[in-house]
């Protein structure tokens, strides 16, 4: 067979492989000028330039004129990556492959769930009426708008299953409204609410309404970046309009404070939280309804634990005893019951004692209490008696992590996930009474993960800390400092990164790659101390904990600096972009996915100030020096050369706007004094959690092929040809 025939024939997966492919992105690249202002801003003394601060008005002609050119750069730049195309197939290849949620149980025997038949763009939503009842379609979000820009952001069916509130969100953003759907009929209801973020939906057990939190209608113009301050909590009424909804709960004395509304499983009370912004420490009152088929839904509340001194998170009721998850005198977390008219700690009985292990959650379940506990980032799933006696552990397959588990009081059935790095999302039904295990759900994947390992290690942080770490890489990995290698990190908000399958992971394994995940301070692996030691002041711990993870993978020779490349999300962008700014020459390639860059000003749009418990503020001069210690966007120095790095985000992320990235490019340009890439990529009808699939994929496969070209990979090894060609038949 001649060589050009085989090329022709070999298109679909190893065009890559073939003569005649591109050469590479070019040597140098010439960046869309930035007009650099003159402005300067002075904070307690210190004088801090602001070149850029005209990049926050979203409206900008030049602004919008700016964002375009980057991204016909940074199109232009990834089409010469001779290995994208093929890491964009196998991408699809392997993400297309059916997926379903946990069942969301209610009173009777209807059960709720997403499921993906491969490459939607959404999971459709559907019931069955029964477990064993066939499942049919309630809500399929990928008919209500042909782009994916319209998200199906949050479920949930009335107590007995008659109605679902679902909430719809233009373009992902936080911004969500509420509609209501009859489930028999499949029509929705008049009347929507408008104007929710940062809520859940709590029906009340007389299924004519529910508890949502809202903010004040947004000032026409920017709802993207206007700040939102003032949340409350109110009372939704099926069949009439918002207008007359009632108010529950205010604090207008505490602007920035999050408020939640939670009803108990038997109907009989309203738990409210109120939290400082993002703080894990919390208040909790209560209201009794009373009789839960004609609840008094605006009952006066009542105070639990007003002082703010650890997190009182609402687990269940038993008669009139609460079960609580409380961090009181127990870092890692401890379950008490409460009697809910002596609420005192003095009062309280110890069901679950603290232990090393850090409790995650817990629910009532058949009578009995479900504890989700972790162990170093893993995860133990453990069934006690009311009274606290351990009565059985639930077998897990391996080392992975328990995701979304649904119990009720009044059923022996909980379901739940389960994943690890390897494996893909299964779900499992327990039956509490009999202690039998089955499976609901379980994907097949054409990845064979038998060549690969995961390995949890431990190394020593730059002030002596152990902190722990993942790897994953192919079992027979050489030790020689040139495998091609990722670091992932977050190490904020008390967030335990733990195993999950990506579908991108397996791509990269099959290119030869490591994937490596340290649990960061700030997380909260060991608990609410882990978290503290990466919080306000501590915050350089994180950066820290993730550059000697770096040289850990350098000196027992997984890697080299310039073949490691490093990624972060949110707060994890905050991490990469700090850890570049900071060490510049430690790392081969960055990936900096919708970061809070500017620590000097992140406060000021939409729902930043929610995070000051976390950083702290520019306006508190202690907290001020701190944060422009670290700030990635003060901290870039001209004239030094930075490792290639690629910058993403979304004209409509209303949780981390785009001027932390539109500013942190332009200065990183203007610094830059090498030929390293610096590229901006700007979606749009995409926020900060959500994406369509079809989008998903192409961008991180634009992110990982930058990565990997980066960091050396410039052809697609035999074996992961050979593993794609075998999957595509």
């Amino acid at each position: 067979m001649g060589k050009s025939i085989a090329c022709a024939l070999l298109v679909p997966l190893l065009l890559t492989a073939c003569a005649g492919r591109p050469s590479g992105p070019p040597a140098r690249l010439h960046y869309p000028p930035a007009r650099r202002d003159k402005l300067v801003a002075v904070y307690f003394g210190t004088r801090v330039p602001a070149p850029y601060r005209w990049m926050e008005n979203m409206h900008s002609v030049a602004l919008h004129r700016w964002v375009r050119a980057e991204n016909a750069l940074t199109r232009s730049y990834l089409a010469k990556i001779p290995i994208r195309g093929w890491i964009t197939r196998r991408l699809r290849q392997l993400w297309n492959y059916p997926r379903q949620t946990t069942p969301v149980q209610v009173a009777g025997s209807r059960i709720f769930f997403r499921r993906n038949s491969g490459l939607e763009n959404q999971s459709v939503l559907y019931v069955q009426d029964s477990p064993s009842a066939k499942p049919r379609v309630l809500l399929n979000p990928n008919t209500l708008s042909p782009n994916g820009s319209i998200a199906l952001a949050a479920f949930q069916p009335s107590p007995d299953g008659k109605y679902l509130a679902y909430a719809l969100s233009r373009g992902g953003s936080d911004w969500q409204t509420i509609h209501v759907m009859d489930v028999a009929t499949g029509k929705t209801l008049p009347y929507a609410v408008r104007w929710v973020k940062f809520s859940n939906i709590a029906w009340t057990n007389d299924d004519r309404g529910f508890y949502y939190s809202r903010y004040p209608r947004p000032p026409k113009g920017n709802r993207i970046n206007d700040e939102v301050v003032n949340q409350q909590l109110y009372y939704h009424e099926l069949g009439t309009p918002q207008s007359a909804d009632r108010l529950i709960y205010s604090r207008p004395d505490l602007p920035h404070w999050v408020v939640e509304g939670e009803v108990s499983e038997n109907g009989r009370y309203l738990f409210v939280t109120l939290n400082n912004g993002t703080a894990v420490r919390n208040e909790l009152y209560f209201a009794d309804l009373g009789n839960p088929h004609h609840p008094q839904v605006t009952a006066p509340l009542r105070p639990l634990y007003t002082s703010n001194d650890a997190e009182y998170s609402f687990v269940g009721v038993h008669k009139h005893t609460l079960f609580l998850l409380t961090t009181l005198r127990a870092s890692r977390g401890r379950i008490v019951a409460a009697d809910l008219y002596r609420p005192s700690p003095q009062h309280w009985r110890t069901v679950v004692p603290q232990s090393k292990q850090i409790i995650q959650s817990a629910a009532l379940a058949g009578g009995r209490l479900l504890v989700d506990a972790q162990v170093v980032a893993t995860s133990r799933l453990r069934l006690y008696s009311l009274s606290g006696k351990l009565l059985h552990q639930l077998p897990l397959p391996t080392l992975g992590t328990v995701t979304a588990v649904s119990a009720r009081m009044d059923s022996s059935a909980v379901y739940y996930g389960f994943t690890s790095f390897l494996y893909p999302k299964a779900i499992y039904r327990y039956d509490v009474r009999s202690a039998a295990t089955q499976v609901v759900f379980k994907p097949k994947l054409d990845f064979n993960a038998a060549p690969f390992e995961t390995r949890q290690v431990f190394y020593h942080s730059k002030d002596g800390v152990k902190v722990p770490m993942f790897i994953v890489s192919a079992r027979n990995v050489k030790l020689d400092g040139g495998n091609p290698t990722i670091l992932y990190g977050y190490g904020g908000f008390d967030i335990t990164i733990t195993p999950v399958f990506d579908p991108m992971l397996p791509v990269w394994l099959e290119l030869g790659g490591v994937y490596a995940v340290p649990n960061l301070r700030g997380g909260g692996v060991y608990g609410e101390k882990w978290h503290h030691a990466g919080m306000l002041g501590n915050k350089q711990n994180v950066f820290n904990d993730f550059a000697w993870a770096a040289k850990y993978l350098i000196k027992r020779g997984y890697t080299s600096s310039k073949r490691l490349g490093i990624q972060g999300y949110s707060n994890g962008g905050l991490l990469t972009g700090a850890s570049i700014t900071e060490r510049p020459s430690l790392f081969g390639a960055a990936y900096i996915g919708h970061g809070v860059l500017d620590m000097l000003r992140y406060q000021y749009f939409s729902g930043g100030a929610l995070w000051a418990p976390e950083y702290g503020v520019s306006t508190n001069p202690q907290a001020f020096k701190w944060l422009y210690a670290y700030s990635p966007l003060q901290n870039i120095r001209p004239g030094t050369c930075y490792p290639p790095t690629f910058i993403t985000t979304s004209w409509d992320d209303d949780r981390v706007v785009p001027m932390h990235e539109f500013k942190f490019t332009a200065a990183m340009q203007h610094a830059q004094s090498c030929s390293n890439p610096v590229l901006l990529r700007t979606t749009r009808a995409t926020s900060h959690i959500y994406m369509p699939l079809d989008k998903q994929i192409v961008q991180r496969a634009d992110v990982w092929s930058f990565e990997a070209y980066n960091l050396g990979i410039k052809k697609i090894p035999a074996a992961a040809r050979s593993a794609a060609a075998h999957a595509g038949r």
